[in-house]
């Protein structure tokens, strides 16, 4: 079977995937966690995030260290990635949440790298269409993530979260989005490794679907049913689009009665789905 390649989402990056990781090792399966441009070892913070006092105006307008980051930078990234892993080989990658663009990009100008394309509560945009329109859809309006954004996303370049607020409420928001099932220790401990930005250029960047681009590779798509984050009626929307664009590549479904995050609410029964994918 193919290398899996682990891909984290918006404001995360590749530690979120420390759970998982053994299990799947474990069970025969090689794997590996990588960072998505502009996150892990590529995360930059803005001043605004360290500097004392605290200054509530320069969270909302201070231009992101990360704002020059693009869908073409982030696929770039990955697509280098893949080719070390792979060696030549093609790989399965597993894409969470905004990290979907990018999958959808490289599967789109490269199929050849792609062995399965999987998909965990992440964003499958349609041809031309941006991620970032999906969060202004009639599906998403209940999502949990927007109401913590901070500043304007096309002023500042990134979505920004405000972890430098001594703000409890906010804090438990936070949680509540992403780690609604985890228990609480982890929730805070995993909140605390969060970066504040991630680049908005990945969300607005758009790419065209053909049939022997990103329509010829294998997919499966992942719906985590609780989820807070990107809600379960905007995933299935993703599947219902893709299908109808391909019909003759449907998606496969898996569902997870999970949140946004069941990398840490249910490591084992997730990497018992990504081991048995072909």
């Amino acid at each position: 079977m193919s290398t899996l390649v682990l891909v984290h989402g918006f404001w995360h990056g590749s530690w979120c995937w420390s759970e998982v990781v053994p299990h799947v090792v474990a069970a025969g399966r090689p794997a590996v966690a990588v960072d998505m441009a502009g996150h892990g070892l590529s995360a930059r913070r803005p001043r605004w995030f360290t500097e004392q006092p605290y200054d509530p105006e320069a969270v909302g307008t201070e231009v992101s260290p990360v704002a020059d980051v693009s869908l073409d930078d982030a696929a770039e990234s990955l697509t280098a990635r893949l080719k070390r892993i792979g060696g030549g080989e093609p790989v399965t990658v597993v894409a969470h949440s905004a990290a979907g663009p990018v999958l959808t990009r490289i599967a789109q100008r490269t199929p050849e790298l792609v062995a399965h394309a999987v998909y965990l509560t992440a964003y499958m945009p349609a041809s031309d269409v941006p991620a970032v329109a999906y969060t202004q859809i009639p599906e998403a309006a209940d999502s949990l993530v927007v109401p913590l954004l901070r500043g304007d996303p096309a002023r500042i370049g990134a979505l920004r979260l405000d972890f430098a607020t001594g703000d409890p409420a906010y804090r438990r928001q936070v949680r509540e989005a992403f780690y609604s099932d985890v228990d609480p220790a982890l929730a805070e401990a995993a909140a605390g490794l969060l970066t504040p930005d991630s680049p908005v250029g990945i969300m607005l960047g758009t790419t065209t679907l053909t049939h022997d681009g990103w329509g010829s590779v294998r997919r499966t798509y992942i719906v985590c049913t609780r989820d807070l984050a990107l809600l379960p009626d905007v995933q299935t929307r993703f599947i219902a689009e893709a299908d109808a664009a391909f019909p003759d590549n449907p998606t496969s479904v898996v569902t997870l009665d999970a949140s946004h995050s069941p990398f840490l609410s249910m490591p084992g029964e997730l990497a018992g789905v990504l081991t048995a994918l072909g």
